[in-house]
């Protein structure tokens, strides 16, 4: 019987277990609407205020449906670009908002009821095409309207909200209208970045007419650009029919640009094709992993995470505005400190084309800009939250033999990192702080976020090292390997808990800042970056048996993860006070076990975050999904192993489901079977890697890139099997 349900399950379309609507609410700031994988149009609906990083609220009217958002992200807004909005009866220019019901979000597709108007609104979108189908009531004079002066205007309270600079609408004909908006700031506290359309609908309008600035001009079919808001309008006979149909093409480059995308993506005026043509691209991702067993739930989670793990990047090779190249172009890497950790690991296993891509447009950006990014959105760097962590991706690409990567330029622009000080913004390129931090081994109090950047660059220079080598440098491999080393120059041997050593700040001339505690958060101008010495004393990716002997050894270290773990709860300024599930720089922590021959206890602990924080609701992701990142999380803790980022070693916790197949590189397959899997029977007794008996809890990219099989017992108590064998840092 099971045997034939999952024969059927592995026929089914994989995009049935995707719930778009997990992590709109409890801070997930997912994005809900119509995209395709890494797309960049996000088409959806900007609800209340347009102070949400998604632009959606379930319990706040819909101001219309925009082409451009972001997903899972926090800090400040970014897009909201080219609104329309259907209303029927009196043409209303402003506060034309409206409630909703019958609200539907699937992949490549959004649907919902606007009651002020009784029109159903339903959006799909191409690559660079948004499609939109509104169904209005009979006799009613319909409008649809086009405001180019829209954006989200989340971050005013910390200086990050977008600001207006300028928009532009011209009416070609009776079913064309064509413009741009042009808006700066936000998040990354950019320039102004234009946002070109053109619109086209699928019947003649009776009457046409634009706004400038709140005045609405009938009859006039130009507003040009004075540095005030426009937007266009179109109205249709009631006897034409209830169905208006509007294409909408955008462009970074320019509206023929745009013109061209509605051209070459979307030729008819068939929705239902397109919105099938989104699906079957999310399904060809989604196949990629496919899984026998385990709990609906389970398997909805997983989907879901998979398919917020590729909405960004956003892929605009051929729209960049800033130069001209053969090379792939990536923006909205929002940020690489969130995303490296998990979400690159992860396209780098089952879409290596995709991660190829990405890591060659990150270093292009390096050719023309000068330095490879840490964040991007808006085709503008953005500021760089600890590391230059781009240094990892390029060597986690390195060490899983990505093709076709000009690592010699990459290794140019990790060195520039490593050696130059920013002249410009430190907040925004290379390694602030460097002149300390390669002068006194770390980076001093005189610097702002000095025990975040300390702790980061390390693992940074440890991947720096790891290209070295694989290039035959061995003079900078050891340069950077003893470089990697320099976390150390900021432990201090103070006791918490139960604990001692932890980061710590210290002042140039050596001495320790006094003032100080091992709980004590920070952000941008403290010592530590969204962290506090708790969680960031743990990060040491690249080195965990030298922590773990900084800790005082294995079972200092084990009372020690046991104590972050227990002791985490919610203080009164929203902070975790230990572990923090939502926090990047802990994403590893769980795992650590491993490193102690304790893979039972990183299971036990791994399963007991997933069963409290995550789901399959509204409120089902622990808080920002940082552009995937806590997506790709979860995604890989499903399939029951963590990787390293930057390393060639993957850490085995335990899977969900009794059969996991990851379609790899080159029609490859990795399989994950757990035999005698169940609610009880959670943790593995033993394993064999290709049919040989493993006894390591851990194991590495060349093992299964040419395709293998990891089978895995399990049972209902914790076993001696991975306590012996413990995982080895890569290069070391």
């Amino acid at each position: 019987m099971l045997a034939g349900i999952f024969s059927a399950y592995s026929q089914t379309n994989l995009t049935t277990f995707v719930d778009p609507f997990i992590g709109t609410e409890n801070g997930g700031n997912v994005f809900l609407g119509a995209a395709v994988p890494f797309g960049m149009v996000k088409l959806g609906p900007d609800c209340g205020n347009n102070d949400n990083n998604s632009g959606y609220y379930r319990d706040q009217n819909i101001n219309g449906f925009s082409h451009t958002h972001v997903s899972g992200t926090g800090g400040g807004s970014k897009y909201g670009n080219i609104l329309l909005m259907p209303e029927s009866g009196d043409l209303q220019i402003s506060q034309f908002s409206s409630a909703r019901t019958d609200e539907v979000a699937k992949t490549g597709y959004y649907s919902a009821f606007l009651s002020r108007y009784q029109v159903k609104a339903e959006l799909t979108a191409t690559h660079s095409v948004g499609f939109h189908r509104y169904t209005f009531p009979e006799g009613q004079v319909r409008h649809i309207l086009i405001d180019a002066g829209h954006f989200l205007e989340v971050g005013k309270e910390w200086g990050e909200s977008q600001e207006f600079v300028g928009s532009e609408v011209r009416i070609l004909s009776n079913h064309e209208i064509e413009g741009y908006s042009r808006i700066r700031g936000g998040w990354n506290k950019a320039g102004a970045y234009t946002v070109y359309f053109y619109a086209m609908f699928d019947q003649e309008a009776k009457e046409t007419g634009t706004w400038k600035n709140g005045k609405l001009q009938k009859g006039n079919p130009v507003q040009p650009d004075s540095g005030e808001k426009t937007g266009a309008y179109l109205s249709f006979y009631p006897s034409s029919g209830k169905t208006v149909q509007v294409k909408v093409g955008i462009s970074f480059l320019s509206v023929g640009k745009a013109k061209l995308n509605v051209e070459s993506e979307t030729p008819g005026w068939n929705f239902d094709v397109v919105r099938d043509q989104a699906e079957k691209k999310w399904n060809s991702q989604l196949e990629k992993i496919r899984i026998e067993g385990g709990s609906d739930e389970a398997k909805k989670m997983l989907y879901t995470a998979l398919y917020h793990s590729m909405l960004m990047p956003t892929n605009k090779t051929g729209e960049n505005p800033l130069w001209k190249s053969d090379e792939p172009y990536y923006d909205d890497l929002y940020a690489i400190w969130d995303t490296y950790r998990t979400t690159h690991p992860l396209l780098t296993l089952i879409s290596p084309e995709i991660q190829r891509d990405m890591v060659r447009s990150m270093i292009d950006i390096y050719r023309y800009e000068g330095y490879m990014p840490d964040a991007r959105s808006g085709n503008v760097t953005g500021r760089t939250q600890g590391g230059s962590n781009s240094d990892i991706i390029i060597a986690d690409a390195f060490v899983k033999g990505l093709k076709d990567i000009d690592y010699e330029t990459a290794f140019q622009a990790m060195i520039k990192n490593a050696e130059v000080p920013p002249g410009g913004n430190e907040q925004k390129e290379g390694r602030g702080g460097i002149p300390d931090y390669n002068s006194l081994g770390y980076v001093s109090t005189s610097y702002e976020r000095a025990g975040t950047r300390t702790v980061e660059y390390s693992a940074c220079d440890f991947a720096t090292a790891t290209l070295a080598k694989g290039l035959g440098k061995n003079d900078l491999y050891e340069k950077y390997l003893k470089r990697s080393s320099n976390w150390k120059n900021l432990w201090r041997p103070v006791e918490s808990y139960g604990a001692k050593g932890f980061i710590w700040p210290r002042k140039k001339d050596g001495t320790w800042e006094e003032k100080f505690s091992t709980l004590q958060p920070g952000s941008w101008s403290d010592f530590f970056y969204e962290s506090q010495s708790w969680e960031l004393s743990f990060y040491v990716p690249h080195d965990v048996a030298g922590l773990v002997q900084m800790c005082g050894g294995p079972k200092a270290f084990e009372s020690r993860l046991d104590t972050f773990f227990v002791k985490s709860k919610p203080n009164e300024r929203g902070w975790m006070d230990f572990y923090n599930v939502n926090n990047e720089p802990g994403f590893m922590t769980p795992i650590l076990y491993n490193y102690i021959g304790k893979p039972a206890k990183s299971n036990a602990q791994v399963r007991q975050i997933i069963t409290k924080y995550f789901g399959t609701g509204r409120d089902g992701l622990s808080g920002n999904d940082d552009s995937g990142a806590m997506s790709s999380w979860l995604a890989f803790h499903l399939m029951g192993f963590y990787p390293v980022a930057g390393q060639d070693l993957y850490l085995i916790a335990a899977p969900y489901f009794e059969k996991t197949t990851v379609s790899i590189a080159d029609g490859k397959q990795f399989t994950i079977l757990a035999r005698n899997l169940n609610a009880k029977n959670k943790f593995v007794q033993s394993a064999k890697l290709n049919g040989q008996a493993i006894d390591r809890a851990w194991f590495r990219h060349s093992e299964i890139i040419n395709g293998a099989t990891l089978e895995l017992t399990m049972g209902e108590s914790p076993s001696n099997w991975g306590t012996s064998n413990l995982p080895e840092t890569t290069n070391k």
